[in-house]
């Protein structure tokens, strides 16, 4: 959504006008204020040059928003019978939630993003809109427009939550569950989109795993300067578990299955990442994401990523809900060469932890930080970050183990 020049302030009553947020495919979306309450709610209005069909397309939007309920879904609000006044044409207005961390694009812009976002935001990102398709795919709708520029972010309690914004290409399924009408972002469209066939709810898969992937390297996966006509050729040639095609410095196009370096990603994620998106990236709308809940039944693992400081490894374990201390002391023995007799490990307090400790006590969030103080025939500072696949997101889209 582009960001037009912020106008004077407005007022409606008790509601002021703090800024204009953009403007979409259909209409303008502002930010207005309660001054008596400073309740803060975003107005989107429909442009009044809009066609027969987008004007329906405006009013479907406004009726699906008004029946979901989801925390990883913008809400719809009442509008406020002062605001009434600024619909200028026979269309509603649609009132929603303001989510101030804006837009994923705008996170994803950020210089320290440029090689990709941390692991912790990138599986936050994969919980919030997994569990958001997963609602609206349960609620018989499918996106059809998944962007950067449609998820925005806003501050919860412990973290930011990602919630899907923008339904205004959003498609209700039929009885067969099959669509035929081309909509949505070229860079983000699935083949039988571009191919103009008919469609299911995996076109919102493809759409979600290149984001995923951009997300993890800073850029998307397939060709992404390329025309769609060349584009779609050549990618006609991808291999089923491809999850990269790019242009070498020769101007040589390569196919991978790999995700490429740079990332932020530890071996263990990355190679968990690239199993799901080689399946959220099938060619075949059959095979995409085929098998997703069935292979990640047993994916509710930990994760815990082990810094050797002396020798500046990292090792990262993946962690069952009852595994206790002592074992993972034997894996740390494997790879560091320090018999668990000789280790201790250390919370970042200063508090030990006992090898009869549950080891997944400390993987509670993505932001909790440990210390393991490892002491072999020299004493060996090692560095533990924490951080749990939480085991909802794991049962919707799977990470493959």
């Amino acid at each position: 959504m582009s960001r037009p020049p912020s106008m004077q302030p407005q007022m409606c009553g008790p509601w002021e006008l703090k800024e204009r947020l953009g403007t979409g495919g259909f209409g303008n979306v502002t930010l207005w204020q309660n001054k008596e309450s400073s309740v803060q709610i975003t107005i989107k209005q429909c442009r009044q040059e809009l066609s027969a069909k987008n004007k329906g397309r405006w009013s479907l939007e406004i009726q699906i928003m008004k029946r979901l309920n989801h925390m990883n879904v913008v809400a719809a609000r009442d509008v406020p019978e002062e605001l009434q006044k600024l619909a200028t044409n026979d269309l509603p207005l649609l009132a929603m939630e303001y989510c101030q961390g804006g837009d994923l694009r705008k996170y994803l812009n950020l210089l320290e993003n440029c090689c990709g976002m941390r692991e912790a935001a990138v599986l936050t990102l994969i919980q919030d809109i997994s569990s958001a398709l997963t609602y609206l795919h349960g609620m018989r709708i499918i996106h059809r427009d998944l962007k950067p520029e449609n998820i925005v972010l806003q501050q919860g309690e412990k973290r930011l939550v990602h919630k899907i914004i923008d339904l205004g290409y959003a498609k209700e399924l039929d009885q067969s569950s099959l669509c035929t009408s081309f909509v949505g972002t070229l860079q983000y469209l699935a083949p039988e989109l571009l191919e103009q066939q008919k469609y299911t709810v995996a076109v919102d898969y493809w759409s979600f795993g290149t984001q995923v992937f951009e997300c993890i390297t800073g850029f998307r996966p397939f060709l992404p300067t390329w025309q769609p006509v060349q584009w779609h050729s050549k990618l006609l040639q991808k291999r089923v578990d491809d999850i990269v095609v790019y242009e070498d410095l020769t101007g040589e196009v390569r196919f991978s299955k790999h995700l490429p370096n740079p990332h932020n990603l530890n071996k263990l994620l990355a190679s968990e990442l690239e199993s799901w998106l080689q399946m959220m990236l099938r060619w075949s709308p059959k095979e995409r994401g085929k098998d997703l809940r069935q292979r990640s039944k047993d994916s509710q693992d930990g994760l815990v990523h082990v810094l050797n400081m002396t020798s500046a490894e990292i090792f990262t374990y993946s962690v069952q809900p009852q595994e206790d201390v002592a074992s993972l002391q034997e894996r740390v023995a494997q790879d560091a060469r320090i018999p668990p007799a000789n280790q201790e490990l250390l919370l970042e307090a200063g508090l030990a932890l006992e090898p009869h400790n549950n080891v997944t006590q400390c993987a509670i969030d993505y932001s909790v930080r440990l210390v393991l103080v490892v002491l072999g025939g020299s004493s060996v500072s090692t560095i533990v970050t924490t951080c749990r696949l939480i085991i909802g997101f794991i049962w919707v889209l799977g990470l493959s183990r």
